[in-house]
C-alpha cells in the first residue's frame, strides 16, 4: 500500500489546515455555545471548493479523490466537529450516492448546486421505530400518475432544518418474499416542500443541527427515484459504507485535536516546581493516546486502499470499513477523556474546548451504524471469509 500523498491532495489538506487556523479557531467555541449553524464559514467552505470536494469537475465540483476528501474532513475535525459534520454530509452521504447510482439528468440537476454551496444536503433514512433496522421502515411512497407521493417521519437528520435536497427513503411495496421493498428518492425542498419538526437538543456538536423531518402528502416526480424501484437498501449500504470512513475521520480528527491540546497544557502546566509533562503518569498517557490516533489512521487507509483497489461492494472494504468506524470512534472516546483527565480541573471547563471534544466523541459511536452494528458488520463478512 502506498500512502505517497500526491500534490493536490498535499494542496487541499494545507488549504483546510489554514481555513481552520484564520477562520474557524476563533468562532468554533461561540458556535458551540450558541447553537448556530456556521453559514458564514460554510460559504467560505463553498468558495474553497470543499463542498463539492468528490463531485467530478463536469458537474461543477473538484473531482478529487477520496483520501484527499478526508484529509479535509479531518483536518476540520480538529478545530470543529461541527463544521465536519457539514462537509460529510454535503460529500458523502449525498454526492456520493448522486454520483454512484443518479441518472444522467438527475446528475446535471443535483450536483452543480451541491458542489456550488448553493443548497445543501441532508440524508433521510433514520425514523423512530427503525434506526439500525431499515426494515422497520414506515415512510411510505405511493405512485399517482406520473407522481410520488411521500408520508412519513424522519428522525436525527444532520442538516435537516438547512437543507434543501434530501435523500429520502420509502417503502415503495411488498417483494415477493414478504419483505418490504424500499426506493430512495431524491428531494428538492424548493420544488416538493416538506417540514422540519423538532430540532433536537443535543449533548454535544451543537453547530450542526440535527432534526426531523415530516413529509405529508409531499409530490415528488416520477423520475425522481434514486438508482431502481426497490433498491434503496443497496443504495443506502454502499453510502454508508463509504460513510463510515467519512465517521472514522472525523474521530481522528477530534483526537488529534484533544491530543494537541492536551500535550500543549502538559508541556505549560507546572505542579510540584516541574511541568507535568515530566511525570511518567502524564508523559505515558500521552503515549498511548497518540498511539491510538495512529493505530486508527492505519485502519482508515488501509481501508480506503481497499476501495480503490476493489470497489465498494468487495468485502475486504466493507469489512475493513466497519473496523475502522469502530475502533476510531472508541479511540475518540478514549483519547477525548485522557485530554480531560490531563487538563484536571480546567478539563471540565468550556475555556480549553476538551470537554467539547469528549462531548463530540460519545456521538461517534452512535451516529452511521452503532459499534454494536459495526461488530455484526465485521463478524458476518469475516465469517464468510
Amino acid at each position: 500500500m502506498d500512502f505517497a500523498f500526491t500534490e493536490e491532495q498535499q494542496m487541499l489538506h494545507q488549504a483546510a489546515a489554514e481555513f481552520c487556523k484564520s477562520d474557524v479557531e476563533p468562532v468554533a467555541l461561540k458556535l458551540e455555545n450558541t447553537r448556530e449553524f456556521p453559514w458564514d464559514l460554510t460559504k467560505r467552505m463553498s468558495e474553497m471548493g470543499f463542498m463539492g470536494l468528490v463531485v467530478p469537475q463536469e458537474y461543477g465540483g473538484v473531482g478529487a479523490d477520496y483520501l484527499a476528501y478526508l484529509m479535509v474532513e479531518g483536518e476540520l475535525a480538529k478545530t470543529s466537529i461541527s463544521l465536519s459534520m457539514t462537509l460529510g454530509a454535503q460529500n458523502s452521504l449525498v454526492g456520493l450516492p448522486i454520483i454512484n447510482f443518479a441518472t444522467e439528468a438527475q446528475k446535471k440537476k443535483f450536483l452543480p448546486p451541491l458542489a456550488a454551496g448553493e443548497k445543501l444536503g441532508c440524508f433521510a433514512l433514520t425514523e423512530p421505530g427503525a434506526g439500525s433496522d431499515p426494515a422497520g421502515m414506515r415512510t411510505t411512497a405511493i405512485r399517482k400518475g406520473d407522481k410520488w407521493v411521500i408520508n412519513g417521519t424522519k428522525i436525527y437528520i444532520t442538516n435537516g432544518s438547512v437543507a434543501k435536497i434530501a435523500i429520502v427513503w420509502a417503502r415503495t411495496g411488498t417483494k415477493p418474499d414478504g419483505k418490504a421493498q424500499i426506493t430512495a428518492f431524491l428531494v428538492d425542498r424548493d420544488e416538493s416542500p416538506f417540514k422540519t419538526g423538532t430540532i433536537e437538543h443535543k449533548m454535544g456538536v451543537h453547530a450542526s443541527p440535527t432534526t426531523e423531518l415530516v413529509f405529508e402528502d409531499c409530490e415528488v416526480p416520477a423520475d425522481a427515484v434514486l438508482g431502481k424501484e426497490g433498491d434503496g437498501f443497496r443504495v443506502a449500504l454502499l453510502t454508508l459504507n463509504t460513510g463510515r470512513l467519512s465517521v472514522a475521520t472525523q474521530c481522528l480528527g477530534l483526537a488529534q485535536g484533544a491530543y494537541e491540546r492536551a500535550k500543549k497544557f502538559a508541556s505549560e502546566r507546572e505542579q510540584f516546581g516541574s511541568k507535568i509533562a515530566d511525570f511518567q503518569a502524564i508523559s505515558f498517557k500521552l503515549a498511548d493516546m497518540i498511539t491510538e490516533i495512529n493505530a486508527a489512521r492505519g485502519l482508515v487507509w488501509q481501508a480506503v486502499w481497499l476501495k480503490e483497489q476493489f470497489g465498494l461492494n468487495d468485502p475486504r472494504f466493507i469489512s475493513m470499513a466497519a473496523q475502522a468506524k469502530l475502533f476510531a470512534s472508541e479511540m475518540a472516546e478514549r483519547v477525548t477523556s485522557s485530554a480531560v483527565q490531563i487538563h484536571g480541573g480546567y478539563g471540565y471547563m468550556t475555556e480549553y474546548r476538551v470537554e467539547e471534544f469528549f462531548r463530540a466523541a460519545r456521538l461517534m459511536t452512535i451516529v452511521e451504524g452503532t459499534s454494536e452494528i459495526q461488530r455484526l458488520t465485521i463478524s458476518r463478512w469475516e465469517m464468510k471469509g
